[in-house]
Order: structure tokens, then C-alpha cells, then sequence
């Protein structure tokens, strides 16, 4: 190499950390300072949707927008916080989990009755498919209080591709996985009542004796199942899922899914990644505090250069990964984020917090609410606070907006879905 390709490429390597610091301080704006004093230039309309006669809203974090750009799904936990109407025997209730609301607010279809036990994230798939994780089991426990124990699950498998003759595809366990097998940490009971895992006490993971739960399903727009992945009623690695937080599928059909609702040394935090088939291709992370380690890795979002945000939620930070799972940076000022939206078209980024303030008190100083801003700077703009605080998980903890700029967020706390308009 001549001494004029030396000079060029230092200056190349100069110019590209120069970069690369610049970028990190966009990223991390005032990242251990509250920002809670962003201006709300959005008003909330709440009861704007419309329960069919007799039933009622139960806890909901799941939340995406149709295809369509205009319509509004949203999975909910049968008036309650889980589908479980009696947990000595795991029976299910008969009420469906997914519905789909016009812009005005009408329901216009429901499905999936009797399949998730605590529906939890969603997606909309370029195609217009709908995907939803269930993040707990229905194996029958003892009455809360009275101890019980859950065992962990088992049974291996590999990846399925979809079946012959239009029948769903299924997806039992894996191979491929890169990651230590961890222990998965004992079911969480979460602040809105029910358990947010698998069984009680012991080694933790899937309960013993579930037959639904710990999956993730694809459905067409007319509630059809396509796919399925995961072992039913759940099992820890080297199979899956346990507790599946999030679900996001890219332009080309991959996959990704986050794992992992508790926060214990042990507790599983990862995301897998699969190919458009359903089979398992990488296993990304795993529990801890480092770069590409986890801490409920609550939610997922894309940007417009398809990399891939991470809503690190017990880690109060967004990771900012390509899909290969590789680190490029972190945001803490958009706070605790337990779900995230990406508007491709502008990069803006809205972050829901809902466990901030008085359920975190080392996340006290921040107040729980939703925080908006741009993914090129990292400034937050706007922030919608906590319309009805209670005393547990509060404000919207999933988190979709309309091709309109209107948001809507699904509450666990306050069990509804509350639309924001701009003022």
C-alpha cells in the first residue's frame, strides 16, 4: 500500500469514529435526565371504541394497525387479565381475543376464541396477516395463595415449513440455536392481576400439563390460522417459546420474535429469528445489561433502514441491532419502553411507558405516559402523560398510529384502548 493510500484510509477511519460518536450523542440525549417536560399537543378521546352489547375491556397491550392504514386491531384478554376461566383445570374462555375496529370505532370482525391465554403483542404483516404472541399457559394451578408449582418444558423438534394442502403451518421447537440454554426464570404475576408466565414456584418455565400457550400465531384478516410457532402450552430452550413478548415481521417475510417477561438471574431474554417458513435461523442475545444482553425485551420495531428497535424494558433503553443481531446503539430517553411504533415514512418514534414513576422507584423520577421524536436526533418532542394513573401498571403499554398521525394505546392497568388525536 502506497503512503497515499495509508493517509486516505486513517482519514477514512477518522471520519467514520467521528461519525460514529456523533451519532451516539444524537442517540443518547440527556439519556440519565427525566423527560418528562416535552409539550402534549395531543388530546385523549376515551370510550371510542365499541364493545359489542354485554362485554367489557380486559387488560390489552397488543395494538397494530391494518393494512389499510386506517383500521385498528387489537387483541384483548377476555374482559379480565387471561382467558383462564377456571385455573384449577385451565379450561378457556369462549370469548374471541383478536378484534378488528373500522375508524370510527365499530368492531367488525373477532376470531380466535379459545387459543391465547394472555395475548400480548401483534403485528400486521406486509401482506396484511395478522400475528399475535401469547405470553402465558393455561396449566391448571392452584388458587392464588395457595402455592403450586409449575415444571419446565421439554420435547424438541425442529422448525416446520409450511404444510401442503392449505392446512396451518407448525413450527415445534428448533434447531440452530446459538445460546446457552438458560433457566428460565418462575411465572411473574403482573401489576394488572394474573400470572404473566408459565407456572408458580420450582424451576420455573411452561406450567405442567398446559395444551395452549408460550406461541405465536399467524391468522389471515379473515381469522384463518396459517402458522404456528412454538411448542403448544410452551417449553424452555432448546425448544420455545416462553413468554413471547413481541412478534415483527420485515418487507421480506424474516421473523423475529422477543422472549422473555421476567427479570430473575436466570430469566429468559432473547429474540429469535426465523426464516418466512417458521423455521428458527438465530437465536440473538441473552439476560443481562451489555450490548445485545436483555432485560424483557418487551417490544420490537423496524425504521425506515430496516434496522431493528428493541424496547429493553427492565433495562429502561431502546437497543438499536441490524438483523443479524449486531449492536449499533441505545436510547434511554424515551424511558421505560414496553411497547414502541416506528413511522417509517418519517422516522418518528413513539415509546409507551407504562411501569415508570412509582412501580419503579429506581426509574422513579420518570413519569409514566407516552414520549414521541425523531430517530435522527434523538430529542424527544412531545410527551402524553398517564391519563388515569393507578396504583400498578398504568398508561399505555402497547402502542400503534393511524396513516392520520392518531395513536392509540392499549392499557393493561386501566383495561382499555384509548385514542389520541392532535389538539
Amino acid at each position: 500500500m502506497s503512503r497515499a493510500s495509508r493517509v486516505e484510509l486513517r482519514l477514512t477511519v477518522i471520519i467514520l469514529v467521528v461519525f460514529a460518536l456523533s451519532v451516539g450523542q444524537a442517540y443518547s440525549q440527556a439519556a440519565d435526565e427525566p423527560t418528562n417536560s416535552a409539550p402534549n399537543p395531543y388530546q385523549a378521546i376515551k370510550d371510542f371504541f365499541k364493545m359489542p352489547a354485554g362485554r367489557t375491556w380486559g387488560a390489552t397491550s397488543a395494538v397494530a394497525i391494518d393494512k389499510d392504514g386506517k383500521s385498528i386491531w387489537v387483541a384483548e384478554r377476555c374482559g379480565a387479565n387471561r382467558c383462564v376461566v377456571d385455573e384449577a383445570t385451565g379450561k378457556m374462555s369462549d370469548l374471541p381475543t383478536i378484534l378488528k375496529f373500522d375508524e370510527k370505532g365499530n368492531m367488525v370482525r373477532q376470531f380466535g376464541a379459545g387459543m391465547l391465554v394472555f395475548p400480548h403483542g401483534i403485528e400486521v404483516d406486509p401482506d396484511g396477516n395478522i400475528w399475535v404472541t401469547d405470553g402465558s399457559d393455561n396449566a391448571p394451578r392452584a388458587p392464588r395463595g395457595a402455592g403450586g408449582g409449575g415444571g419446565g418444558g421439554g420435547g424438541g423438534g425442529r422448525g416446520g415449513a409450511a404444510a401442503p394442502g392449505g392446512a396451518p403451518a407448525v413450527a415445534t421447537g428448533g434447531s440452530g440455536a446459538t445460546a446457552t440454554p438458560p433457566a428460565a426464570a418462575g411465572g411473574q404475576r403482573g401489576a394488572g392481576g394474573g400470572a404473566a408466565g408459565g407456572g408458580g414456584g420450582g424451576r420455573g418455565g411452561p406450567g405442567v400439563g398446559a395444551t395452549v400457550g408460550h406461541s405465536v400465531y399467524k391468522f389471515s384478516p379473515e381469522g384463518k390460522l396459517l402458522m404456528t410457532l412454538g411448542k403448544p402450552g410452551g417449553s424452555l430452550d432448546p425448544d420455545y417459546f416462553f413468554q413471547p413478548n413481541d412478534v415483527l415481521v420485515t418487507p421480506n417475510g424474516t421473523i423475529f420474535v422477543s422472549e422473555g417477561h421476567a427479570s430473575g438471574a436466570n430469566a429468559v431474554a432473547r429474540i429469535l429469528k426465523f426464516t418466512k417458513e417458521g423455521k428458527l435461523i438465530k437465536v440473538i442475545g441473552k439476560k443481562g445489561t451489555g450490548p445485545v444482553e436483555f432485560d424483557q425485551p418487551h417490544t420490537m420495531a423496524l425504521d425506515s433502514k430496516g434496522r431493528l428497535f428493541v424496547g429493553d424494558r427492565s433495562n429502561n433503553r431502546i437497543q438499536i441491532l441490524d438483523q443479524e443481531g449486531n449492536f449499533i446503539a441505545e436510547m434511554k430517553q424515551f424511558s421505560r419502553p414496553s411497547g414502541i411504533w416506528i413511522d417509517t415514512k418519517t422516522d418518528t418514534l413513539y415509546s409507551a411507558d407504562s411501569e415508570s414513576g412509582t412501580i419503579n422507584p429506581p426509574h422513579g423520577a420518570w413519569q409514566r405516559g407516552i414520549r414521541i421524536g425523531k430517530i435522527s436526533d434523538g430529542k424527544v418532542i412531545a410527551f402524553i402523560p398517564d391519563q388515569e394513573p393507578t396504583t400498578g401498571t398504568s398508561s399505555a403499554e402497547g402502542i400503534a398510529v393511524d396513516a392520520a398521525g392518531n395513536i392509540y394505546g392499549a392499557e393493561v392497568g386501566q383495561r382499555t384502548l384509548r385514542k389520541y388525536v392532535k389538539k
